[in-house]
């Protein structure tokens, strides 16, 4: 079968988003429709010229200042012969409705080297993409996140520390949650729970899943009726099926941690010596798994003063192809650890060795509390 004939003009102008091509001077050789209306100019106005000179007529511009990093980064391609991805940038752009007033944009650059056939850089591949709407769709995000999770409040006279990591591709918002409920006397609830999803659905589920729990352990005498509610309530929200929730009722004139869970992974009793013992005896399924509804179960376990109980969600320890007890055990043995630390520190101790490092793949919430 013969090799089809490749028109590379035509891949070139085809190619996505914004692209030129530079000669190692930086004068443009080429540009694609895309890069060209980036600039708002011409191909006439384009080829040939030199790229600092771009602003040349408006060097006041917001984004002529940028200009001087694209320059050093593509003399650094031209000179090194290795590719170079610049940090993100800001470079605003006049409005053209409103002329003299600049609207926020971000962009990021990609320079390539194209060799000849000496080996040499015979032109450079310069890649303009705009990320504007990503940041702003970000910093929604973090302003959506700091509303439905945040900082937990000082609950009693007991330390306490909480943790939150997004999946990599959340915009970090997903459907973990953690919460601390102060209660009548020396007593507090602390709860994790994780909704089925990533992203904004699942924030959207959980934000609602975490109020309710939070009044019902206000209302009830045990965390198993607080998640009897709580399950009820969740049949009437759509997405919130097969959510997992642990929920602990700490009462420090007792000296006893009530606990129950909906189909979530075991809260974790960290001794004074050392020993691990995770809560499990007060399992039931997630929240509105069953067919019917129905009450739940909840178990009681003592401790003693300078405990700490740490209650999490399954990004912290689960992994693929990998048994759920290696997880278990890699958290236990980092909080036998640093178990004398104080609750900061321990929780970011146990978020470095037992999270996975580079992008997670699943959310993870964390709460440490000293006992």
């Amino acid at each position: 079968m013969a090799e089809p004939e490749i028109d590379y003009a035509a891949v070139f102008e085809a190619l996505p988003g914004a692209v030129a091509l530079l000669t190692p001077q930086l004068i443009y050789a080429d540009a694609n429709e895309g890069f060209l209306r980036i600039l708002g100019r011409t191909r006439e106005q384009v080829i040939g010229s030199y790229l600092p000179d771009d602003f040349h007529d408006n060097p006041d511009a917001p984004a002529a200042a940028v200009v001087c990093n694209i320059r050093a980064s593509l003399l650094r391609v031209a000179e090194t012969g290795e590719r170079d991805v610049m940090e993100l940038q800001r470079a605003d752009v006049e409005n053209p409705e409103r002329p003299g007033l600049w609207d926020e944009r971000y962009w990021t650059w990609t320079n390539v080297p194209v060799f000849g056939s000496d080996g040499r850089v015979a032109v450079l591949l310069h890649r303009v993409e705009e990320v504007t709407d990503l940041i702003r769709a970000r910093e929604v995000a973090l302003t959506l996140q700091e509303a439905m999770l945040p900082a937990p409040r000082p609950v009693g006279r007991h330390p306490a520390a909480v943790r939150y990591r997004p999946a990599a591709a959340a915009l970090n918002v997903a459907g973990d949650w953690y919460d601390l409920i102060d209660r009548p006397g020396d007593r507090i609830a602390v709860a994790v729970g994780d909704v089925v999803g990533h992203g904004l659905p699942a924030a959207g589920v959980m934000g609602q899943l975490r109020s309710a729990l939070s009044a019902a352990c206000l209302a009830t005498e045990g965390p198993a009726r607080a998640l009897e509610v709580l399950g009820l309530y969740a049949r009437t929200i759509a997405g919130a099926e097969n959510t997992t929730v642990a929920t602990a009722f700490i009462d420090w004139d007792a000296h006893t941690i009530t606990y129950s869970s909906a189909g979530h992974l075991p809260p974790a009793l960290v001794q004074t010596g050392g020993t691990v013992e995770f809560l499990d005896r007060a399992t039931d399924p997630p929240l509105a798994a069953r067919h019917e509804h129905g009450p739940r179960i909840q178990t009681a376990a003592p401790f003693r003063e300078g405990d700490v109980l740490v209650l999490y969600t399954d990004g912290l320890i689960e992994r693929r192809h990998e048994d759920i007890d290696t997880g278990l055990t890699r958290l236990a043995y980092s909080l036998a650890r640093h178990q004398a630390d104080d609750c900061a520190s321990l929780a970011d101790s146990v978020i470095s060795e037992v999270l996975p490092s580079g992008d997670a793949t699943d959310d993870t919430a964390l709460v440490v509390v000293r006992l």
